[in-house]
């Protein structure tokens, strides 16, 4: 099967996506399950053995790793910028996970909650169903759709 582009997949993407009312739910609702998701697997367990060798490890780091990696396949540029991203939520978890009242899966989970039912509720009004449903890679293109865009604005290249 042949690689799709970034084009070719924000092309795809953007068919489910044409109500700005859906887009601008999309715009609060997709990085806010993004973030979500990184938090719940920043509260995954680190092996106590494995805390005092490598005291700053988290499994955030690898999904950060292994998501770099699949965005660096559609562009480099993509992929430095939810690098970036990336990086603010995990500056965030840690100010979570030292200040906040609440552990973070659970902050997350409200989150990751609202933010899905947001989406299905732009999709109600798009009136075409959610493109994860068809591939679940999508789940990882909403975030680089929405970059993608914010370059183009600017005028960067991806």
């Amino acid at each position: 099967m042949p690689k799709k582009s970034a084009d070719q997949w924000f092309a795809e993407y953007g068919e489910s996506h044409q109500h700005h009312a859906n887009e601008l739910v999309h715009w609060v609702c997709v990085p806010l399950i993004f973030f979500s998701v990184l938090g719940f697997v920043w509260e995954i367990p680190v092996p106590d053995s494995w805390e005092t060798a490598v005291s700053w490890f988290n499994w955030s780091i690898v999904a950060i790793v292994l998501v770099t990696v699949f965005y660096a396949r559609l562009s480099v540029a993509l992929a430095v910028g939810l690098l970036a991203f990336m990086a603010v939520c995990q500056t965030i978890h840690l100010r979570l996970e030292m200040h906040a009242p609440w552990a973070v899966w659970k902050i997350c989970l409200v989150i990751f909650i609202l933010a899905w039912i947001g989406q299905f509720i732009g999709h109600k009004v798009e009136g075409k169903k959610p493109s994860f449903l068809k591939d679940i890679i999508f789940l990882l293109i909403g975030p680089a759709w929405l970059l993608s865009k914010i370059y183009r604005k600017l005028g960067l290249k991806y």
